[in-house]
């Protein structure tokens, strides 16, 4: 893994990759309702990396959904540069996630049988512009581990390669669900170092939901949830190392 040094941030004025405006989400069953997100508006910017803080049932993950294409507001807009995507087609959808996102979930979803470089070149066999799986893999620190099947990798390192597998297409935005949430204190430091340094290396915004508060210091911006609502947007004074965060 790469070394760097902790940074005070000066983040410059940089285009909008994502806007929200008035974001709603209100899922029904039955007679009950239920509101997801309560008018929320947020914007994240080129080479951002932006942590979302909140607890269970705050509307991290469905905000987090939406802007990654794979849910749709009630209510309200949301746009990806130019583009807006609550006017887009499933199938335009569909080509957005492909081309401009890389999805991170708390859990791998590695095919058991492929080796880590096989899982990695699913993605870039159908990207437009990818890495080499072997160059993906190496960003994360896992060049001497590529031929090992996931069953032969720890925990951290089976993150570490869906981390690569979501970077090897050259994504504008990384959108990262819990991705320490299933991991250790060591472990899980060793996932946040590749993810800043994706983030600092190749410029890629970046979104990343946890529980944990002590992670929001390797961030540019702070976002907090509570309710379906943002009660907090601030950017960071100070970002620090992953190793020096506090678990």
């Amino acid at each position: 893994m790469r070394q760097g040094i902790a940074e005070t941030v000066s983040v410059p004025v940089r285009k909008q990759v994502f806007r929200a405006q008035g974001i709603t989400r209100v899922y029904r069953t039955g007679t009950v309702e239920v509101r997801a997100l309560r008018g929320v508006d947020l914007a994240l910017n080129e080479h951002e990396m932006v942590v979302l803080l909140g607890a269970s049932g705050s509307g991290k993950s469905t905000l987090l959904n939406i802007l990654g294409g794979l849910d749709l507001p009630t209510e309200g807009r949301v746009f990806f540069r130019d583009r807006e995507l609550t006017r887009a087609s499933d199938a335009q959808l569909t080509a957005f996630r492909r081309d401009h996102v890389g999805f991170v979930f708390q859990f791998y979803n590695l095919v058991p049988s492929l080796t880590a470089r096989e899982n990695v070149a699913l993605v870039t066999e159908i990207a437009r512009n990818p890495m080499t799986p072997e160059e993906a893999l190496d960003r994360v620190g896992l060049a001497p581990r590529m031929d090992h099947f996931p069953a032969e990798l720890s925990g951290g390192e089976q993150q570490r390669v869906a981390i690569a597998r979501a970077i090897a297409k050259r994504p504008d935005v990384l959108l990262c669900d819990e991705p320490t949430g299933a991991l250790d204190s060591k472990t899980g430091i060793q996932v946040l170092e590749a993810l800043y340094e994706v983030n600092r290396d190749l410029g890629t915004a970046t979104v990343l939901i946890t529980h944990n508060a002590g992670i929001q210091r390797i961030a540019h911006r702070v976002v907090v949830l509570a309710d379906g609502q943002i009660t907090r947007d601030e950017v960071n004074a100070t970002r620090v190392l992953p190793s020096e965060v506090s678990w």
